[in-house]
């Protein structure tokens, strides 16, 4: 008994196991013979599907050589190292050699100058100066200046590494010579602009030192021509030098006078006064006292009537009165003078200190012109296409074989047809056999079908 009923269970829970191996077996062998069908369907569709390879290859051909030609010059910037401060210096030693210190920088909120200058040719300027500098309005074809602006964004990749801190510029275009033109002219404007935008303590000191000169070089080109217009209307050329020249001119004058004197009187002792010799010694006399009177300037004379008197030079009385107004109008030229000189080398000083903190460009990599396209990819476009017209092909012709095999009275194809109807209705020049709105549709009917699509009918359903 308890044998008969091990064999009943045995058999009923076998028999479930067999149904559902059976029913699998059954839906392979479907699908088996519904795959055999469609690629007999493509095989015997061969030449339509030649044809569309053929027409999609030679489209999409026309289209790779009708795309054109973009080629692009890429320049390579390296950055000077960053000035820090002794803190953040040391930060970055004790970070070692791992990204540690970069990251402790991000976190402090530190700007690389790398970032700096990518900032800075992504910058509105920049672009503006590029756009005019190469008219690239009329290039592009754009009447605004912003859409030319976006447009050399978008032909522009601007990238840095961040551990090596190069920035990589590529500029394309359709010309190869003004592609290597336009990322020469951003390393040139982005050296401008950077010493332009600079905001160093040497800039501002160069800059304070510059607008100082300006007034100092007038002051002093003032006090020149003060200075040389009084020595000039009063002679006075050197008023210490003159000075002890006419003291000792005077005395020389005084010497030969007491000489001619006392010749003269010894003369007259001799000889009477209508003599030659006495009268030739009175008029030596007469002309020494004059030029010792000359020389000697009469009492009370003013710097005014300097240049009244009858010599070219000032007299002894008139020196004096001279003096103080030269002197202060020297020491005035002296100052302007230490003052400019002083200046003038700070100014220098300050140049050279601007010129070693200002971040200069340095280029790794000169922007160079390009000798091949970058673009389109002409071989890539033709495959494709040629892939995506097979492909579409295909569908076309298996969506068209399901469409004749799915019954007329199928919800999904009454309602496609009702849907196409509706359109075909809407719209003038579609209807359901080509025919305009208002004709009748001539209805077709397929030819019979051949032994194979026949099988592969029967196949599928």
């Amino acid at each position: 008994m308890s044998e008969l009923t091990t064999k009943a269970e045995f058999e009923s829970s076998v028999e479930p196991s067999l149904s559902a191996s059976e029913d699998f077996a059954g839906d392979s062998e479907v699908v088996r013979l519904l795959l055999l069908a469609r690629l007999r369907l493509l095989w015997s569709k061969r030449r339509f599907l030649l044809w569309v390879a053929g027409i999609s290859l030679l489209v999409s051909t026309l289209i790779a050589f009708l795309i054109p030609k973009r080629f692009e010059s890429t320049a390579q910037l390296m950055p000077p190292d960053s000035q820090s401060s002794s803190s953040l210096a040391m930060l970055a030693g004790l970070s070692g050699p791992g990204g540690m210190g970069m990251l402790a920088g991000d976190l402090l909120g530190i700007k690389s100058n790398g970032a700096l200058f990518v900032g800075v040719l992504r910058s509105r300027t920049v672009e503006d100066r590029i756009v005019d500098r190469f008219d690239l309005k009329k290039v592009y074809r754009k009447n605004l200046q912003k859409e030319a602006r976006e447009k050399l964004a978008d032909r522009t990749a601007i990238t840095e590494d961040r551990k090596s801190g190069i920035i990589t510029l590529t500029v394309t275009d359709q010309d190869p010579k003004r592609a290597a033109a336009m990322a020469s002219a951003y390393v040139e404007e982005l050296n401008t602009l950077t010493e332009q935008l600079s905001t160093s303590s040497a800039r501002r000191e160069r800059v304070f030192l510059e607008e100082r000169l300006d007034g100092v070089k007038q002051d002093l080109e003032a006090s020149e021509r003060d200075f040389s217009q009084f020595a000039s209307s009063k002679g006075a050329i050197d008023i210490t030098a003159q000075g002890k020249a006419m003291v000792e001119a005077a005395a020389t004058l005084e010497g030969q006078l007491i000489a001619a004197q006392s010749e003269l009187e010894g003369l007259k002792q001799i000889y009477s006064d209508n003599n030659v010799r006495v009268r030739a010694t009175q008029a030596r006399v007469d002309e020494l006292r004059q030029q010792l009177r000359r020389l000697g300037g009469t009492a009370g004379g003013s710097a005014e009537t300097a240049s009244d008197s009858d010599t070219s030079y000032p007299t002894l009385r008139q020196l004096p009165i001279l003096g103080v107004p030269y002197a202060d109008k020297m020491r005035r030229l002296k100052v302007q003078e230490a003052i400019f000189e002083v200046l003038t080398k700070q100014y220098e000083l300050a140049k050279v200190q601007e010129a070693k903190e200002i971040p200069s460009v340095k280029v790794l990599d000169a922007p160079v012109v390009p000798e091949h396209k970058s673009f389109p990819p002409r071989l890539v476009i033709m495959i494709l296409g040629l892939f995506c017209g097979s492909l579409a092909g295909i569908v076309w012709l298996v969506g068209q074989a399901r469409w004749e095999e799915t019954p007329e009275r199928h919800p999904g194809k009454v309602l496609a047809q009702e849907v196409f109807d509706t359109f075909a209705a809407r719209i003038p020049w579609i209807s359901r056999n080509g025919a305009s709105r208002g004709e009748p549709a001539v209805e077709t009917h397929s030819a019979p079908e051949g032994p194979a699509e026949s099988k592969s009918a029967r196949a599928g359903n």
